[in-house]
Formats: structure tokens, C-alpha cells, sequence
């Protein structure tokens, strides 16, 4: 009896130390105290089949459903794509890119290249740019402490009042306003953090568009509770562009509203397959 105890005990503990070196989920992070958190980036795209490689291959992703819904999985965020005819890409629209982190850049720079990837970086081995089709432009980072090979790291807003937008993601999303370091040149960056991202905001040029029909059409925050959060934006005289509605054949609901200066967000509820 007591070998058998000792060997359950040892079986514990191996079990307990092959769960422990296992990646982190690749879900959606906890929402905050205003019941948000990332939830996605939706892509109007020419070639869903391209994005869908780039996004695999290239960028490590994983393809998930949700009903009808395709969703290309990474820890913190989904990308979503559309087949449309983008008026243009996100450079010169209010949200300019978005970006990722990575565990091991070396190696992934390394298989970037053996790839021909489209590559951008500034002198800083530890950060540049990754071209995808459309147009598409994301930011990448090293980060050796990452519990998971990527993951989502931040969205880049342009506006020409910081302030202004710093204060009302804060307000409307519960975003925490604080700084991060500037990746490409000394410096910090006025942002706030959001579960599973941080929004990231540098001086703008007026006139910047809004992002509705470019490649880049919509970010997407994810809500605990999609009617309770409406009554509370109506409340604050923030009315959707689009009223709450179901997706057939899941359990996600979506409504739409436009920040202030351009930056269509969805809003969704179930957004994540079941079991994620």
C-alpha cells in the first residue's frame, strides 16, 4: 500500500511538472473592471486564402470556428478576415498598424528570411516591421519572457489630441493610462492598457481617415455583459452605429460604434469557440 502511495505521489508529481511546461492558453485575456478585453482585428482583405497563410505560416497562428465564424487564433486577440475591396491600407488612417511580440525573434527573423518575407526594421535587431498582403503592416518585438511563443502586443493609434483619446479609451473601456518605452528610438509612448493589449498613441497629422473600408476596418474589444454595456455607453450619449444583433449559428452577439476620431470598434459577446 504504501509503494502504491508513493508511486501516485511521484505520478503527481510528474503530471503537475508536464502541465507546468505546457504554453500558456492562447484565449482571450480576463476582462477588466468595465468587463472588456481585446477581442480582434478585422481585416478587409482581396485574398482571404493569402491572409490566411500569412497569418498561419508566417505569423504562427491557428485557425479556429466559431459557427460560421473563421478565427485566426493567437494569445490575446483573434484576426478576423472579410473578402472586400479595401479602399487602402491602414498607413494613413487614424489606427497606422498593430503589433505582436515574440519569444524567440532570432529564430523567427531567421525563417522570415529562409520565407522572403517582406521585411522592415530600423537599426533596433529587437524590433521592426512585417509586410503581409493588403498592405498590412505589423510591428514585431522580442520578449524571451513570453509565457507563449507570440503573442498580441500592442494597437497604434495617430491622433493629433493624445490626451484627448488616452482619456476616453480610459473612460469608455477602462483602459489604464500610463507610458511604455519606445521600441525604435529613445523615448516613451503615452498609452493605455487594455487586458491582452496596450494602445499605444503618437502625434497624428490632421486629417487622418477613419479606418472604415480600409484593409485594416475595425479592432474589436470583447465585453462580459454586450446589453449592459450598451445601456452604459447610451447612458454616456454614446450611440452604436449598428444595433446589437446575434450570429446565427453561434452563441457570439455584435453591435458597432465609431470613436471620436475615426476608429470603428466592434463590440462582441461569445466572441471565443467554445472551450477557449
Amino acid at each position: 500500500m504504501k509503494n502504491a502511495v508513493t508511486k501516485l505521489a511521484s505520478l503527481l508529481v510528474l503530471l503537475a511538472a508536464a502541465f507546468a511546461a505546457l504554453p500558456a492558453s492562447a484565449q482571450l485575456a480576463p476582462t477588466n473592471a468595465a468587463g472588456v478585453t481585446m477581442g480582434h482585428i478585422h481585416l478587409f482583405v482581396k485574398d482571404v486564402d493569402a491572409q490566411k497563410q500569412f497569418w498561419t505560416a508566417t505569423m504562427g497562428g491557428t485557425v479556429v470556428q466559431n459557427g460560421p465564424l473563421m478565427l485566426i487564433q493567437f494569445p490575446g486577440v483573434y484576426i478576423m478576415l472579410r473578402k472586400a475591396d479595401p479602399a487602402a491600407p491602414p498607413a494613413g488612417s487614424i489606427v497606422d498598424h498593430f503589433g505582436f511580440a515574440w519569444k524567440d525573434l532570432p529564430a523567427t527573423l531567421a525563417k522570415w528570411k529562409t520565407d522572403k518575407v517582406e521585411i522592415e526594421q530600423t537599426g533596433n535587431p529587437n524590433q521592426g516591421y512585417v509586410h503581409g498582403p493588403d498592405g498590412i503592416r505589423v510591428e514585431f518585438f522580442g520578449d524571451p519572457s513570453l509565457a507563449t511563443p507570440v503573442a498580441m502586443n500592442h494597437i497604434h493609434f495617430y491622433p493629433v489630441d493624445i490626451p484627448g483619446m488616452q482619456a476616453w479609451y480610459a473612460k469608455i473601456f477602462g483602459g489604464i493610462p500610463g507610458q511604455r518605452q519606445r521600441q525604435s528610438s529613445p523615448g516613451l509612448i503615452d498609452c493605455d492598457d487594455i487586458p491582452g493589449t496596450n494602445l499605444s498613441f503618437s502625434p497624428g497629422k490632421p486629417g487622418l481617415a477613419p479606418t472604415k473600408g480600409r484593409s485594416l476596418d475595425h479592432i474589436g474589444f470583447e465585453v462580459k455583459d454586450l446589453e449592459a454595456f450598451a445601456k452604459k455607453l447610451d447612458a454616456q450619449g454614446i450611440k452604436l452605429d449598428e444595433a446589437i444583433r446575434a450570429i446565427p449559428n453561434s452563441a457570439a452577439k455584435v453591435a458597432y460604434l465609431t470613436d471620436p476620431w475615426g476608429t470603428r470598434i466592434e463590440l462582441t459577446q461569445g466572441l471565443a469557440p467554445a472551450g477557449n
